[in-house]
């Protein structure tokens, strides 16, 4: 397979926008969001123009609504792996919404002497709205901490925080700080044998690798589409048991089954009509990077994109850690090794001796680099490594749409800087 790049790039209307150096800006802020194909943002624009009306309606429009809000859950159900056919897909306002809404809803059936566990590698929005939940019930909750020797979370370290009062794990598929892909799958099954249920932040892991939702064979797994090219919005993916036995915090009207009791108010049609544009990218990409004439299935051809994808992406990794080793005075937070690329995003945050990291970014940012300084929300990653929480690191996160130029374009502007 090979990567079409040139064609990739030709999809982002924001990749040929010049920057106040008439000179086009390079996005390496992609962990935080990414651009999005002019195929998502038409889709939006006709949904609001031509089916701009609530669900449930005997009328065109409305019929017109309907089929877009249940083809979003079907597609994201085959992006991400899951075989519930929609039934199991929650669609809401972001990531961090839907996970206070169900530690809500889990948090009803905690007792006072239960505990759960959250990791220090996750985003704050996989840890605050346990904390809090835990607070008001009364819940102790137990930190499993990545190992600083190769920055993943590790199976024996979880094993020695379960017990049979276990009742959750939120676990982490990759750091949105060091880039570093945990493998979860024996941290889910060390969790399911505790009788504990387990919740899944791959946020910044489905935007670089096929997630397998019945693989995984967790409870819960929730990622963001504005991380992969799409629309404002977070998605859950459950076992359709689990969400069928949860009573939700739902206004009255709402149904009491499948995925509308936790989806509150009125959907987001065009959001959601930019989210099929963004499953339908993917799979025209993968047809594109296919190297037989073979008719694949969308699941298949979304599987054929994260392939080709992913060995561009670690070529952009390789080069740009391979640069930033030899500027003087510079860490890299993360994984560096070579032969361990596969177990990390290209998502590489740095620090730099006699230089803050908003003063790094900021001078970046004059030069039409985009990325990111500070803590990130990764406030536990930052704490255990005793960063400071304001300054934190300068975040260099790439997508499949950056080049090996604009690599070296950002090593030479940080090598001037520095």
């Amino acid at each position: 397979m090979e990567f079409p790049l040139e064609k990739v790039r030709a999809a982002f209307p924001a990749l040929n926008v010049e920057g106040r150096n008439n000179t086009p800006l390079v996005y390496f802020d992609n962990p935080a969001g990414t651009q999005v194909p002019v195929a998502v943002a038409n889709a939006m624009s006709d949904a609001i123009l031509y089916g701009n009306a609530n669900l449930g309606g005997a009328f065109d429009t409305s019929k017109l609504a309907g089929d877009i809000y249940h083809h979003a859950h079907r597609v994201m159900a085959e992006f991400l792996g899951s075989p519930c056919q929609g039934e199991g897909i929650v669609i809401a306002q972001s990531m961090t919404a839907i996970t206070y809404n169900f530690s809500r809803a889990l948090a009803r059936n905690w007792q006072a002497d239960d505990e759960i566990i959250i990791t220090s590698s996750d985003h704050d929005g996989n840890v605050s709205p346990w904390l809090q939940a835990a607070k008001d019930s009364g819940v102790r909750v137990r930190t499993l901490r990545f190992r600083e020797d190769d920055w993943q979370l590790h199976p024996d370290d979880l094993k020695a925080l379960l017990s049979p009062k276990t009742r959750l794990v939120a676990l982490n598929h990759a750091n949105n700080m060091t880039g570093s892909i945990n493998n979860i799958a024996p941290l889910i099954t060390l969790a399911r044998q505790a009788g504990a249920q387990t919740y899944i932040d791959a946020v910044q892991y489905a935007p670089h690798r096929l997630v397998d939702f019945a693989a995984l064979d967790c409870d819960y797994l929730v990622c963001s589409s504005y991380k992969f090219f799409g629309p404002h919005l977070g998605i859950l993916v459950g076992k359709p048991e689990r969400l069928a036995a949860l009573e939700a915090y739902k206004v009255r009207p709402a149904p009491n089954f499948g995925s509308g009791k936790f989806e509150h108010g009125t959907p987001q049609i065009e959001l959601l009509a930019g989210l099929i544009a963004c499953v339908e990218y993917f799979a025209d990409l993968g047809r594109a990077c296919q190297n037989s004439e073979e008719t694949l299935s969308r699941r298949a051809a979304i599987a054929c994109a994260f392939a080709a994808q992913t060995v561009h992406e670690n070529a952009l990794a390789r080069t740009l850690i391979s640069g930033l080793q030899q500027i003087k005075g510079i860490t890299i937070h993360g994984i560096t090794a070579d032969n361990r690329l596969s177990e990390r995003v290209p998502t590489i945050s740095i620090t730099a001796t006699r230089h803050s990291s908003q003063d790094i970014a900021e001078q970046l940012a004059a030069r039409g680099i985009s990325c990111w300084s500070g803590h990130n929300y990764a406030l536990e990653t930052a704490t255990q490594l005793g960063l400071d929480l304001e300054d934190g690191v300068v975040r260099l996160g790439m997508a499949h749409y950056n080049t090996l130029a604009e690599v070296e374009t950002v090593l030479k502007q940080l090598n001037e800087i520095l």
